[in-house]
């Protein structure tokens, strides 16, 4: 059951944790106009406003919310030591067990509030933040691609000498259907239109038809058909795996897994990630609050400085294990979870220290 001083512990907690996300934006959004003013100027004030920073705030506040809370539970937690809360509450009987309850309560709040920001509500609102940003900003869009080869279908491959994006039109574009690796058909096109979600339209086409010895020939000026490929399957932007809820990312995975597409690893590290920072909730939580329990020379300064030190070189340790991935040294799973079962070990050391001591 949830007493009064879990609420107690519940409330100092999540409270330090918005009250270090409020302080911590309100400093990123003076460095980001300082940064980024000349292009602000050129931008609507209500697109500056509503599609860039009413989005930015909430992607920055979640990209680092590990960091926040182990700021909170160092900051919140030396202060109860320093003022003998804690010392209190343990000689009254309490077990340092009993005492984490709170602290792991808290950091399930904040888990689900980041799983589920980072799954389905901050993908569709990085849609106008990075929009805005290719407008007026810096334009990172992929709008062309060139000897374009993907499955898009068992035994059913297609390709494009070129496409452009902006006029939706592929050309020189064929497609070919195996049936136990044998060429049953051959569709060549000068060009191909995208329409909406599968529908393409072929100009100037001629289909080929393999059956035995005989080759059956079809052509036209235009053909309206469907074909499982889209544009994004093939020209893929840098920021594009933030832009994708959960399971539109494991539903993209999935499909260009199937048609052997390799430049994937950046979605399968986003959707990775959104789990493990979940984790990291606890375990961040676990290595804070074993820190900073007991009284040490020095006050509150030392814990919070040994905090920043853990807090940053976990962040530091993520970013370089996904290089790993992208590198293809180790798989995107892996490469997300190290830091994870690395500092794990870290606060089971912790932990077991702090409830002897």
């Amino acid at each position: 059951m949830i007493k009064k001083l879990d609420l107690y512990i519940i409330r100092k907690f999540l409270g330090t944790f918005v009250f270090a996300i409020f302080l911590i934006l309100a400093i990123t959004v003076m460095f980001d106009i300082n940064e980024k003013l000349d292009s602000f100027l050129k931008a609507p004030l209500e697109a500056t406003i509503f599609d860039y920073f009413v989005n930015f705030l909430p992607y920055f506040a979640n990209q680092f919310s590990p960091l926040f809370t182990f700021i909170a539970v160092i900051f919140f937690t030396s202060k109860l030591a320093d003022n003998s809360e804690i010392i209190a509450m343990l000689a009254s009987g309490m077990s340092f067990k009993r005492l984490m309850r709170p602290y792991m309560i808290s950091a399930a709040v904040i888990a689900i509030f980041t799983y589920v920001l980072s799954a389905y509500v901050i993908p569709p609102a990085n849609i106008e933040r990075i929009e805005y940003q290719n407008t007026y900003v810096k334009n990172k869009r992929v709008d062309y691609g060139s000897n374009i080869q993907m499955q898009v279908a068992p035994g059913q491959i297609a390709y494009m000498s070129r496409y452009d994006n902006n006029t939706k039109t592929g050309y020189k574009f064929s497609l070919e259907s195996f049936e136990d690796k044998q060429l049953v058909s051959r569709l060549t096109a000068q060009s191909i239109k995208w329409d909406t979600l599968y529908r393409w339209q072929v100009r100037d086409y001629m289909i080929r038809d393999f059956k035995g010895d005989r080759e059956y020939i079809t052509s036209g000026r235009r053909l309206d058909t469907i074909i499982t490929i889209e544009p994004r399957d093939f020209l893929i932007s840098e920021k594009d795996h933030e832009m994708m809820t959960s399971p539109q990312l494991s539903e993209y995975i999935s499909r260009q897994k199937e048609r052997g597409v390799a430049n994937i690893k950046s979605f399968e590290i986003e959707y990775h990630r959104r789990f493990a920072m979940c984790a990291a909730a606890f375990i961040l939580t676990v290595i804070g609050m074993s820190l900073s329990s007991r009284k040490v020379k020095g006050g509150m300064g030392i814990n919070i400085g040994i905090g920043l030190v853990l807090s940053f070189s976990y962040i530091l340790f993520s970013t370089v294990t996904s290089t790993f991935a992208i590198s293809g040294y180790t798989s995107p799973f892996i490469a997300m979870w190290i830091p994870n079962f690395i500092y794990i070990i870290i606060a089971i050391v912790l932990y077991r220290k702090a409830s002897v001591g």
